[in-house]
Parts: structure tokens; C-alpha cells; sequence
């Protein structure tokens, strides 16, 4: 029995919520967002409630995820998805030129990152990256593929990481000689 599934999706105000033929719309103010539904599912829109309903007992993981998926899509259209990201090394920076944003990270050639759709990528300093939108998947992907150009690595943390992020740091070769 899916827990989450039963709990409703509040509707705020100037959010509207259809769904027809197994595709799932949300639209509000900063955009619309669309979603298929597979399955024994239906999504019942009342007063300012949106209830997830399964037609089949099976449907317990797709009830929760389908619940989920449409509260992230009335989050995403009335206040937006952001994650921020930092970049440790000696030298290393970013910078936003049109829609790229050009990546100094210990190459030998700057890296060239393009905005896809639907996404906003600011660089308010050299040593950070804000990637945003109301998609929260393609805002994840988005900054796990740039984490991805200089991952972390754990001797002198350099490299890219979330904002939040901690690194565990190792000691290094000669971390234990000497020691008696």
C-alpha cells in the first residue's frame, strides 16, 4: 500500500491541473509541464486537491510515483528547481558567454557547456554555477552532467561538486609512514 500515494497534491492558486488520454499537463506561471501516465492510473482534479488514483491493486509503486512526479510538477511551475555547484582547483573557473558556459577546470582547452531547453545556467562567481528551471529531472541531469566534466577527486578536492556536497579526503601515500 503506497503511503504517498494517498496523500493529496494541493493546488495553489493560478496552477491548472489536466489529464487526458494518459498525458498528465500542469501549467502555472513560470511555464507547462507535461507528463505520460502508464498504467491503471487516473488523477482526479477537486476544488483545489489533485488525487492520485489507482484502478488496479498492482499499481502500488506507480500510484506513489506518479503522486510524486505531479507534486514536483506544481513545485516546478509555481516556484522553480535550482541546484548549485562549486568548482575547487588552483586557477579554475567558469564563465557564462551567451547561452555556454565555459569551463577552465585543468584541461588543456577550456570545456564549452550549452544550455539545453528549458534551463537557465548563471555563473554569479567565478567558482560557481546555478543551474535552473521547473523540470527538476532535467535541472538534476543538467548539473550532474557538468559535475560529470571534473568530478571530485578525494587528495586535494579539486574538481566540481555540489554546493552541499561533502568530500571525504584520503591522507595520501606517505599519510601513514613514520608512524610507530
Amino acid at each position: 500500500m503506497s503511503r504517498i500515494g494517498k496523500l493529496p497534491v494541493v493546488i495553489p492558486a493560478g496552477v491548472s491541473i489536466t489529464f487526458e488520454n494518459g498525458l498528465l499537463t500542469v501549467k502555472g506561471s513560470k511555464g507547462t509541464l507535461t507528463q505520460k501516465v502508464v498504467g491503471k492510473i487516473d488523477i482526479k482534479v477537486e476544488g483545489n486537491e489533485a488525487h492520485v488514483v489507482k484502478l488496479d491493486e498492482s499499481e502500488n509503486a506507480k500510484h506513489g510515483l506518479y503522486r510524486a512526479l505531479l507534486h514536483n510538477m506544481v513545485t516546478g511551475v509555481t516556484e522553480g528547481y535550482s541546484k548549485a555547484l562549486t568548482v575547487h582547483g588552483v586557477g579554475w573557473k567558469v564563465a557564462k558567454q551567451g547561452n555556454k558556459v565555459v569551463l577552465n577546470v585543468g584541461f588543456s582547452h577550456p570545456v564549452d557547456f550549452t544550455e539545453p531547453a528549458g534551463i537557465k545556467i548563471d555563473c554569479p562567481t567565478p567558482n560557481e554555477i546555478v543551474v535552473s528551471g521547473i523540470d527538476k529531472t532535467l535541472v538534476g541531469q543538467v548539473a550532474a552532467d557538468i559535475r560529470k566534466i571534473r568530478i571530485p577527486e578525494p587528495y586535494h578536492g579539486y574538481g566540481i561538486a555540489y554546493k552541499d556536497e561533502v568530500i571525504e579526503r584520503k591522507e595520501g601515500k606517505t599519510g601513514g609512514k613514520g608512524k610507530k
